[in-house]
């Protein structure tokens, strides 16, 4: 666990967030149901009936922020991409096939990422991305980001991501997002 001011990030494995499940589905469900996402109270049960089944995958990983006093504040997670993937297909416009091989260890995605409105602007998002990636062995990570979420696709640039391509990530029904990458070697 790390420490900065009053604010700890604790790296997590896929048995210690299941157990940490109500702590996520708060930060999501406050994160999630601004605009442009706007998800509903139905979204969270719906994302989260998937949690735990996401969470015991090969190599998930997890970070989570709280406040002092231990209040939930931010969140981030996501697992090592394998060879059956469903990703790059998600895609508008085809990939080389050089850049969608995966084999369970060349690509990270990161499915979530998530910092609760008032403690924004503070550095937490950043925080916890860095103690997410901290751990893992891959080559690159692979994200969806919301183009509306402006903030959002301004860190991840910051931070060395690029854009790659355009998905509907869950489906034709779903709007479209940004697919970004970033090259970890």
């Amino acid at each position: 666990m790390t420490e900065q001011g009053t604010i700890a990030i604790e790296r997590m494995d896929g048995s210690a967030v299941v157990q940490a499940e109500d702590a996520f589905k708060l930060i999501y469900a406050e994160a999630f149901a601004e605009p442009p996402y706007n998800e509903t109270a139905a979204d969270v049960v719906a994302a989260f009936r998937r949690f735990p089944v996401q969470a015991r995958k090969y190599a998930f990983r997890a970070a989570l922020a709280r406040a002092k006093g231990g209040e939930p504040i931010g969140m981030a997670y996501g697992h090592q991409l394998g060879p059956d993937t469903v990703r790059w297909d998600e895609l508008t416009e085809p990939v080389p096939d050089g850049m969608r091989r995966e084999d369970g260890h060349r690509t990270f995605g990161l499915m979530e990422l998530a910092v609760r409105g008032p403690w924004r602007g503070q550095g937490v998002a950043q925080r916890l991305h860095e103690t997410l990636l901290d751990t893992i062995e891959a080559e690159r990570v692979l994200l969806n980001v919301h183009p509306a979420s402006k903030a959002a696709s301004a860190a991840y640039r910051a931070w060395g991501y690029r854009k790659i391509g355009e998905a509907r990530p869950w489906g034709d029904g779903a709007d479209l997002h940004d697919v970004m990458l970033l090259d970890l070697r």
